[in-house]
Formats: structure tokens, C-alpha cells, sequence
């Protein structure tokens, strides 16, 4: 269930802390269950990779204490629907100024040429108590879920209409030593490809305009993917804004690893060749040794 499946990617959370930058993806047709992976349902054993991810983190946060760490966490959530940003959490930012600047969401990069993305509101998780801190991603969730872009489909009865983007931002300290850590975890839910014919978004201009755009941006990932495993020496990044967003984690200075979500259905077994394809494809993608984001007191560590 869903235990095994955070098993098998909870290395790739503990890199966040140690200062990568880490990717996970979840990929697959409409209706595959790419959601219920990233996010689950529930307090119990249905639980997905988000709220276990940042409940490794506190436990482990907590556990680094003892060596003289603190550590800072805060998350941002954000959607890419049609090509256009949008934060999911600007109901939680008391700061009307920020609320009227929503459509403003751009990706920026600063002098080290890390990317960021200016006006999305960031929320403090508290480390200090681990319940509190549970509750305070229970409620960036419910806040997130409330914002973001569904529809009902003839595939799917709620069809996420856009890519969204979980953060989880990491910065450390060794009150002893001096020394500090810088790492994020981006957590993906991907849109669903679709086909018209089944999905029946032909039907609604919306809609339509909706599964365009998602399976453009789908396929300009794909183009990166396909860069990046040729070796070749420019990367398509910039065309999408979710390449372009994630592209410190795709570029080689971090992690990434993408889940493949299959219907079980017959009727979707087409679907499931051509992302099985598509798995082949990344599987063959070498990013090379990722950078760590540490500074020590006497200088830049990066191993």
C-alpha cells in the first residue's frame, strides 16, 4: 500500500535535509491514482507521500537536535494551469497586497542562479512540536485543496486540470559548528494525459483549453527527458513553465525520480503502453552526481 510505496523513496526525502535539491514526480493517465499517491486520504494507513514526507522530516528534525541542529521548514504550494502560475495558499497569507499580486507569480533566478518563484506565499511548519507541525500541513493541505483546479471528466469525476507543485523548503544550522544546510523537496502531481475521445473534453471549450495545455507541457517534459538522456547541449527548460520551474532539480545539481501510475482497466491499456514508454524513456536519463548544499565556516562544501 501506500507505506511500501513512501519506502522506496524515503532516501530521496532524507537527501532534502541533508541539502539537495530533490524531485519526486508522480506520472500517468487521468484517473491513475496520481493524487491518492501524492497525497492520500486520512490519519491512517492511506496516507500519501506528502504528509509522510514532512512526518520524516519533523521526527528526523527533532532527532538532529541532540547533535545541536536547527533547523527552519516552511512549504509553498502552487498549480501551473494553462501555462499560468497560481499559488494555492494565498487564502492562509493574511497580506492583501500579496492576494492582488496572484496572477503575478513569476519564475525568477537569483545571482547563484537558483530558481525561485517571486509573491507565492510560504508558510512556516512548526519543528518544535510535532503535532503542531502536523497540523500546520493539515491545514496548508485543506487550503491547497480547496484552490485547485478540478473537473469532472467522463475518466475521472475529479480530474485535476493542472500540475501541481508541493515545497518543502530546508534551511539548517549547527549551532556548534557553524554550519548550514540548504535543501528543498518538490513533490509532483502531474496533470493526466488525455485523450479527447474518451475523456470527452472536447466537448467544453474549458476543458479542451485545459487538456491542450496539459498535454503540451506533458510532452515538452518529454522533450527534456529526451535532451537530457542524448546528452544534448542545449535542454529545452524554458518551454514550459514546469520544466522551467523544476529545473534545478533536472539540470544535474539535484535528484529526481518519477513514479508511473497505470489504470487497471482494459479499456486503458493503450494509455498505459504509451506511459510505460514513457517510463522507458526517463529510466535511461542520467543526471549525474547531484550537488549538496552545504556551507561550512570555512568555506562552500559541495560533494
Amino acid at each position: 500500500g501506500q507505506k511500501l510505496v513512501f519506502d522506496d523513496v524515503s532516501e530521496f526525502v532524507q537527501s532534502a535535509l541533508d541539502g539537495y535539491q530533490v524531485c519526486l514526480f508522480s506520472y500517468g493517465q487521468t484517473g491513475s491514482g496520481k493524487t491518492h499517491t501524492m497525497q492520500g486520504s486520512g490519519n491512517g494507513g492511506m496516507r500519501g507521500i506528502i504528509p509522510r514526507a514532512v512526518e520524516q522530516i519533523l521526527n528526523q528534525v527533532q532527532k538532529m537536535k541532540e547533535q545541536r541542529w536547527k533547523f527552519n521548514v516552511t512549504t509553498s504550494f502552487l498549480e501551473i494551469y494553462n501555462e499560468e502560475l497560481r499559488d494555492l495558499l494565498v487564502s492562509m497569507n493574511g497580506d492583501k497586497k500579496a492576494k492582488s499580486e496572484q496572477a503575478k507569480l513569476t519564475i525568477r533566478r537569483e545571482k547563484s542562479g537558483k530558481s525561485y518563484v517571486s509573491n507565492l506565499t510560504k508558510i512556516e511548519i512548526d519543528t518544535a512540536e510535532f503535532e503542531e507541525g502536523m497540523q500546520g500541513l493539515k491545514a496548508v493541505m485543506a487550503s491547497a485543496a480547496r484552490t485547485r483546479s478540478v473537473a469532472c471528466t467522463k475518466m475521472n469525476s475529479v480530474s485535476s486540470r493542472s500540475h501541481s507543485v508541493f515545497m518543502l523548503h530546508l534551511s539548517g544550522m549547527n549551532e556548534e559548528n557553524g554550519t548550514t544546510v540548504q535543501g528543498a523537496l518538490n513533490l509532483c502531481d502531474l496533470a493526466g494525459s488525455e485523450r479527447l475521445d474518451r475523456s470527452g473534453a472536447g466537448n467544453n471549450a474549458q476543458r479542451l483549453k485545459e487538456t491542450q495545455s496539459i498535454n503540451k507541457s506533458l510532452s515538452c517534459l518529454g522533450d527534456v527527458f529526451t535532451s537530457l538522456s542524448n546528452g544534448s547541449s542545449h535542454v529545452p527548460y524554458r518551454n514550459s513553465k514546469l520544466t522551467y520551474l523544476l529545473q534545478d532539480c533536472l539540470s544535474g545539481d539535484g535528484k529526481a525520480l518519477m513514479f508511473v501510475n497505470l489504470s487497471p482497466t482494459q479499456a486503458s491499456s493503450n494509455e498505459s503502453l504509451c506511459s510505460l514508454r514513457f517510463a522507458q524513456r526517463v529510466n535511461q536519463v542520467e543526471l549525474g552526481k547531484a550537488t549538496k548544499h552545504v556551507q561550512y565556516r570555512s568555506g562552500i562544501g559541495s560533494r
